[in-house]
C-alpha cells in the first residue's frame, strides 16, 4: 500500500467518526425538542435522499478533478449541515445538507482506491477501509453517546465556551471540529495522475449518462449479484441502527447514551469481519459468501429472545461479524466490474443510488411500522425474515447465472 492509501484512511476515519457522532447528537436534539419517534428513523432518510436525487451528478462530478478535492469540497458542505445544526435549524434539514456532502464524497472516496491500487490489491483494501469506517462508527457512536451524558455535558459547559449552551450544542462544536480535521487530511492526498473527464453542464445528457451506468451494471452477471448484495445491506444497516436502539431501551432498558453504544459493538463485529475477509477471501471466491448474509438476517431474530446485556453484546459482534465478512469481497467485486464497465466516479454513483435508495425505503418502511405502534419484537422478526429471504433469493440467482454461463461456453465448444 502506498503512503497515499493510508492518507486517505486517516481522512475516512475523522470524516465517519463525525458522521456517526452527528447521527446521535440529531436523535438527541430530537428528543430535546420532543419530537415523536417516528422521526428519528427520518433523520436517515433525510441524510440519504441527496444519494438518490444527485446520484446521476455526483459520479460525474468526482470524475471531473482529482478525487481528493471533491472530497475536500464535500467536507466543506458537511461543516455547513453542522453550523445550519448549530444555529437551531431543524435538525433534519440540517442533517440533509450533511448528506449532500456526503453523497459527493462517497464516489470519490471509494473511486480513489481504483485509481491508486492494482485490482488484486481492491480487497484488502476495500476490508482495511470498510474496517476503519466501522471503526470510526465504533468511536463516533461512543463519541455522541458521551457527548450527550449530562456529566460531560455540564463539565464542557462549565468551560463558557460562546454559543455553547445545551447538549446538543456541545457534541455538534466537537463533531464540526472533527470534520475540520478530515478536511485538512483530504488537502494531504496526492493526485493519482488519472485523466480526468470534464463535467457535461446538461443535466439531460448527464441523467442518459447516468440510466445507462445504472442498466450496464444491473445486466452484467457479476455486476448484478454484487450490487444486490450491497443494496440489500446498506439498507439493512441503516434500519437496524433504530431498530438496536428501541430494542436495548425495551429488552434491556439503557437509556439513549448507553442504548447508542451498543451500536458501536456490532460496528466491531463488522470491522471483525472486514479484517478477517480481506485475509481470507479473493476476488474469484467473492461470491462464496452469500449464504453467511442468510445466516445475518436470521441471527437478528435471536435479539427477541434476549434480555441480558452480556449475551446482547456477543450477539451483536456475531451479527456485526457476518455482515463484515460477506459485504467486503462483495463491494470489492461490484467495484472492480464497475471500474470496468464504466469507470470509478460513475460506478460508485450507481452503487450509491441503489443502496440509498434500499435506506430510502427499508427506514421509511420502519418510521412506518413505529408510527402504527408495532412491537419492536415484531418489527426485529419482520426484518431478519425480510434480510435471510431476500439474500436466498440472490443466492438462487447467482446459481441461475451461472448455470446459464456454463450453457453458453458448452455451445461455444460445440461450434469450435
Amino acid at each position: 500500500m502506498t503512503s497515499g492509501f493510508y492518507i486517505i484512511m486517516a481522512a475516512q476515519f475523522f470524516s465517519a467518526l463525525a458522521d456517526s457522532a452527528l447521527l446521535i447528537a440529531a436523535i438527541a436534539i430530537l428528543r430535546d425538542m420532543q419530537a415523536a419517534d417516528a422521526i428519528e428513523p427520518l433523520l436517515k432518510l433525510f441524510f440519504t435522499v441527496s444519494y438518490v436525487a444527485l446520484a446521476a451528478f455526483v459520479g460525474a462530478f468526482a470524475d471531473s478533478m482529482p478525487k481528493w478535492r471533491v472530497m475536500f469540497i464535500s467536507n466543506g458542505i458537511k461543516i455547513i449541515g453542522c453550523a445550519m445544526m448549530f444555529f437551531g435549524i431543524h435538525p433534519l434539514a440540517a442533517y440533509a445538507v450533511v448528506g449532500l456532502g456526503a453523497a459527493a464524497y462517497s464516489p470519490a472516496k471509494y473511486g480513489i482506491l481504483t485509481e491508486l491500487l492494482p485490482p488484486r490489491l481492491l480487497i484488502a483494501a476495500n476490508g482495511w477501509i470498510e474496517g476503519l469506517t466501522v471503526g470510526a462508527i465504533v468511536f463516533g457512536t461512543l463519541i455522541g453517546g458521551v457527548l450527550i451524558e449530562p456529566k460531560v455535558v455540564e463539565h464542557v459547559l462549565d468551560w463558557g465556551i460562546p454559543g455553547v449552551n445545551s447538549r446538543g450544542e456541545v457534541a455538534i462544536t466537537i463533531v464540526g471540529l472533527l470534520y475540520l480535521i478530515a478536511s485538512t487530511l483530504n488537502l494531504k492526498i496526492p493526485d493519482t495522475g488519472v485523466d480526468h473527464k470534464p463535467l457535461r453542464s446538461n443535466p439531460i445528457y448527464l441523467l442518459h449518462e447516468f440510466t445507462h451506468c445504472v442498466k450496464l451494471l444491473w445486466r452484467d452477471k457479476l455486476g448484478q449479484i454484487s450490487l444486490a448484495v450491497t443494496t440489500l445491506f446498506w439498507g439493512a444497516g441503516a434500519t437496524l441502527q433504530f431498530i438496536v436502539i428501541k430494542w436495548a431501551e425495551t429488552n434491556l432498558n439503557l437509556e439513549l447514551s448507553k442504548a447508542s453504544m451498543l451500536q458501536g459493538v456490532v460496528a466491531i463485529g463488522v470491522a471483525l469481519g472486514s479484517i478477517m475477509a480481506a485475509k481470507l477471501i479473493s476476488m474469484r471466491r467473492s461470491v462464496s459468501v452469500i449464504p453467511l448474509g442468510i445466516a445475518m438476517g436470521l441471527g437478528v431474530n435471536l435479539m427477541i429472545f434476549i434480555y441480558d446485556l452480556k449475551l446482547a453484546l456477543l450477539l451483536m459482534v456475531v451479527v456485526g461479524a457476518l455482515a463484515g465478512f460477506f459485504v467486503v469481497p462483495m463491494n470489492a467485486l461490484l467495484q472492480h466490474r464497475g471500474h470496468i464497465l464504466m469507470g470509478a466516479g460513475h460506478s460508485i454513483a450507481v452503487q450509491n443510488f441503489n443502496e440509498n435508495l434500499s435506506i430510502l425505503i427499508m427506514t421509511g418502511l420502519y418510521a412506518l411500522l413505529i408510527e402504527n405502534d408495532l412491537s419492536i419484537h415484531t418489527v426485529i422478526v419482520l426484518f431478519g425474515c425480510f434480510v435471510a429471504g431476500a439474500m436466498y433469493f440472490v443466492h438462487l440467482r447467482h446459481h441461475a447465472n451461472q448455470r446459464e454461463f456454463d450453457s453458453v461456453s458448452q455451445l461455444e465448444d460445440l461450434k469450435h
